[in-house]
């Protein structure tokens, strides 16, 4: 598997059939037992979830509440300064509560009149190949955990806040929706896991951190950024260059920070024109041609 598996907690189903997050030293919530009992409970949610019933609910606390409003609002207030206009538009259309955290079903609802995506629950790591697959039938795989409290504006991996604030904001833009669908459509397409990875790593560079001119400015577009209180502040100082399919292909990233190189679309119709085209018609033959030309 690809670098993203870094990203997750991995999760075990025991032989007794409890599920149980297994968080790094490092995490800020390992030595929590209630935040690590919170987590084990939410991933059972998921785990136990069939495909096209309701998904379970999650029954938050008022401290997660509580972070979910504090980020809410920081958030916010960045985006106004630092987001495109299609994702500002798409953030006032979806309507997400900041007080409080909302289920997936909701956010589910919120979006389906809207572009057609449905969420679904996701205990933590989900195969690419699936992750990506089902976007072009209008689903995303999201967890449905908050950060711990102790670093509300920091999180080791994606929680509900970038799957909901960063994803789901895009997602009720009907131009962004129809990019997500058309990289779906491209990792069910490719056969070979060299040409998903080109296909992730494409997705990387631009729905999760991609930025273009916009409003006569660097602003930015994907998820990554725009639920990272902290990135979000400085990503107008990268390595920034040119929008490159070869180049967001084959380039290295390193998830455990931020990231230093980015490719800048210079508008919305650049970035649908580059990789709108290149998810809608790649496959192996042609991303193998892509590739060659980097070596």
């Amino acid at each position: 598997m690809f670098e993203e598996a870094q990203y997750f907690a991995p999760v075990a189903t025991h032989d007794d059939g409890t599920v149980e997050v297994e968080l790094a030293t490092s995490h800020p919530g390992f030595a929590d037992p209630v935040y690590r009992r919170r987590r084990n409970a939410i991933a059972t949610l998921a785990v136990g979830h069939v495909p096209g019933t309701p998904i379970p609910t999650a029954e938050y606390t008022d401290q997660e509440h509580e972070v979910w409003a504090l980020i809410s609002r920081e958030l916010a207030i960045k985006h106004g300064k630092y987001a495109t206009a299609e994702y500002l538009d798409a953030t006032e259309r979806l309507g997400l509560p900041d007080d409080r955290i909302p289920q997936l079903q909701e956010v589910g609802e919120l979006l389906r009149p809207l572009t057609g995506f449905q969420y679904l629950p996701a205990a933590g790591l989900v195969p690419l190949r699936d992750f990506y697959g089902v976007l072009a039938d209008g689903f995303f795989h999201s967890t449905q955990y908050i950060r711990h409290h102790s670093t509300p504006l920091y999180t080791p991996e994606p929680d509900v806040v970038h799957e909901v604030i960063g994803h789901a904001n895009a997602l009720a833009s009907d131009r962004y929706a129809a990019l997500y669908r058309l990289a779906g459509g491209a990792a069910r397409r490719v056969e070979s896991d060299r040409a998903l990875e080109f296909v992730s790593k494409v997705f990387w560079f631009t729905l999760e951190f991609g930025v273009m001119t916009d409003q006569q400015e660097l602003r930015a577009y994907g998820a990554g950024i725009l639920s990272s209180y902290g990135e979000v502040e400085e990503f107008r100082n990268m390595d920034i260059r040119p929008l490159d399919l070869t180049a967001m292909g084959t380039t290295h990233y390193d998830i455990t920070k931020y990231q230093d190189v980015l490719f800048r679309a210079e508008s919305l119709e650049h970035l649908e024109d580059v990789v709108g085209e290149f998810w809608a018609t790649c496959d192996d033959e042609s991303i193998a041609r892509l590739t060659a030309d980097a070596r």
